[in-house]
């Protein structure tokens, strides 16, 4: 089975707690990109942690997370394939941004010049080129999103989780980095689930809208 999986999912900030919400079954197919809406607080970004492997502690989950017919629920977040982009586009400071998207890298491709050309090649993709050498700090909004994306796509993700990345953009670069990232996505046929509370993103996304329900 491909995809992103998601089986009976249920949440609860603690043992004697009420369920965040009713409990999902959501398949995700390869390419395909699902728009999660719901209202605040009702537990949109704590399911992403939850498959992404980054559940805070104090909350319980209980059901199961599979990726391409694998169980993954009980693994560690670096052992799963998947990637994350949050509502800030994080890069290390303490790194170039060429060096930002070669920590990315995945240890399939081995050897300095070959790693130096994969990074080049995606800042060329990302409209980055020359910009190997920058300073993130250096960068605009659209910039800093553009090559967060790029590092998480070089780690060769299986699936893609977005939870908001666009909400802190205004409309017009919004609607440009919205087709930047979903152009790229289905490209590399990802499975990808997007928190969002906007219905804009939901229809340039094109896919299911699931809307998480109360218990």
């Amino acid at each position: 089975m491909s995809g992103l999986v998601l089986e009976v999912v249920s949440i609860r900030p603690g043992a004697a707690a009420q369920p965040l919400f009713a409990p999902l079954d959501l398949t995700v197919a390869a390419g395909s990109i699902t728009t999660l809406m719901g209202a605040s607080g009702i537990g949109k970004s704590t399911l992403v942690d939850f498959v992404g492997g980054h559940l805070a502690a104090g909350f319980e989950a209980t059901g199961r997370v599979l990726l391409g017919g694998r169980d993954v629920t009980r693994l560690p977040a670096e052992a799963r394939r998947i990637g994350i982009l949050f509502q800030d586009a994080l890069l290390f400071p303490h790194l170039s941004v060429g060096d930002n998207l070669s920590f990315g890298l995945a240890q399939r491709i081995g050897g300095r010049r070959a790693r130096r050309i994969a990074v080049e090649a995606a800042l060329d993709q990302a409209g980055l080129g020359g910009f190997h050498d920058r300073d993130p700090a250096t960068l605009s909004g659209g910039q800093r999103a553009r090559a967060a994306l790029m590092r998480t796509l070089m780690a060769d993700p299986a699936a893609l989780l977005l939870d908001e990345p666009f909400s802190k953009l205004d409309p017009a670069l919004r609607s440009e980095l919205r087709e930047f990232v979903f152009d790229h996505v289905r490209a590399r046929a990802i499975p990808v689930l997007l928190v969002s509370h906007d219905r804009e993103d939901a229809s340039a996304a094109g896919g299911p809208v699931v809307l998480l329900a109360e218990r």
